[in-house]
């Protein structure tokens, strides 16, 4: 089976003032005159979306939410970040690779222009984005077209990936059974990429503050289909209509949190196409486990019962993967991109610890999100192995309520 992946990351940014840059203190054109400074790749075009705004124009956009006249033109846009995107690639070395080189042309264009990128997955200082001012009565009959629009005040407050896969000769049925399947099976791996402890400005009582918000009204996976007569109706939405031919028969994961070490998504990527090939696991789910996800949210691979899926859905991509298709190559990266996984697993372990270790040893969060980008893969491996399992940590004491 042949697939194709693509990546897209969102990138928060410190200011030139140290603050958090976010809806309330950046502008739109603050933004804008950075990714002005960034290439346009013609050929990207048309499997790169533009959208009807024109704010996806390249590689990189401002990530916020639009706002509306009367009339349906778009006046402004708050933004709470910028949005890397890879272009559609047929192995997932080459889609780590394109976003590395992404990522250094953004950070070097930003860093000029005073910003700082930071790695975080959910706004750490602010847990309310206010409409402001109010949604006009254009903007409220859009809020309703879909559960997405209904909730899209929500990744205001976050930053979080798309991993993105495809496959030839997947139908629709088993495009929307993938789909099911992933969103089954989201809160025993979404650990892996957990980097979201920070809450109002303090240690929040779990690793993904992100996934505790998030997922349950909002989507697990999504599938891209190419007739309405296969939209499925359920809220969160697990399917919608492509908006370009190469969206046609796109799986994307939405769940994980952001990771500052990039070679982890080659890792998480490979493990949604373990998944895909899987023939063994019976798990399916239309719309995400909001309770299981805020389990998972709190207590990660500490938890038995998200620690024993997440060895059942590791044991069983590891016997599909590598596939018989694969290039020696091939087989070697996955090989190496599993037994990543397992040594996170075995250890319970979770990026967000780290984090949370740093925090509790006097660092400020401003200082631990600056060094989420900075750390090599193999320090990250490291830390990764010899980070302790997180079975003394405070947040897992049941008397500490969740705010």
């Amino acid at each position: 089976m042949n697939f194709k992946f693509g990546i897209e990351h969102e990138v928060a940014f410190l200011r030139p003032d140290g603050e958090f840059a976010d809806f309330a203190n950046t502008s739109f054109a603050e933004f804008d005159a950075i990714i002005a400074q960034l290439p346009r790749y013609e050929q990207d075009y048309p499997q790169l979306r533009i959208g009807d705004a024109g704010i996806k124009l390249k590689r990189w956009y401002i990530e916020g939410f639009e706002r509306f006249d009367q009339t349906g033109k778009v006046i402004d846009c708050p933004p709470k970040g910028i949005e890397i995107r890879t272009t559609v690639q047929s192995s997932i070395e080459e889609a780590v690779a394109q976003l590395k080189g992404s990522f250094e042309q953004l950070r070097s264009q930003a860093i000029k222009a005073g910003f700082l990128p930071v790695l975080t997955s959910f706004h750490p200082y602010r847990s309310e984005f206010v409409f402001d001012p109010p949604l006009n009565a254009f903007e409220q009959r859009r809020r309703q077209a879909s559960p997405e629009m209904q909730t899209a005040h929500i990744p205001m407050l976050t930053q979080g990936p798309d991993l993105n896969l495809s496959a030839e000769g997947l139908t629709v049925t088993q495009l929307i059974d993938i789909g099911r399947k992933l969103t089954y099976y989201s809160p025993f791996i979404i650990p892996f990429s957990y980097s979201s402890p920070f809450y109002q400005g303090k240690a929040w009582q779990g690793l993904s503050i992100r996934t505790f918000y998030r997922t349950g009204p909002r989507p697990a996976a999504m599938v891209f289909v190419e007739h309405e007569a296969d939209l499925l109706d359920s809220v969160p939405s697990l399917t919608q209509m492509a908006r370009l031919p190469a969206e046609v028969g796109r799986i994307e994961f939405k769940a994980f949190d952001s990771c500052g070490d990039f070679e982890l998504y080659g890792s998480l990527l490979a493990l949604l196409e373990g998944l895909v090939l899987d023939q063994t696991l019976t798990g399916r789910a239309t719309i995400p486990d909001a309770k299981l996800h805020q389990q998972s949210a709190r207590l990660g691979f500490a938890d038995e019962e998200i620690y024993a899926g997440a060895c059942e859905v590791l044991d069983s991509v590891i016997k599909v993967l590598p596939s018989e298709g694969d290039s020696p190559k091939e087989r070697l990266c996955h090989r190496a991109r599993l037994e990543r996984l397992s040594t996170m697993l075995r250890g319970q372990y979770s990026p967000a610890q780290t984090m949370l270790k740093a925090y509790e040893q006097g660092q400020s969060i401003a200082q631990i999100l600056q060094q989420g980008y900075c750390l090599s893969s193999a320090q990250r491996t490291g830390m990764e192995r010899n980070v302790l399992t997180i079975t003394n940590q405070p947040w897992l004491d049941e008397s500490n309520a969740i705010t």
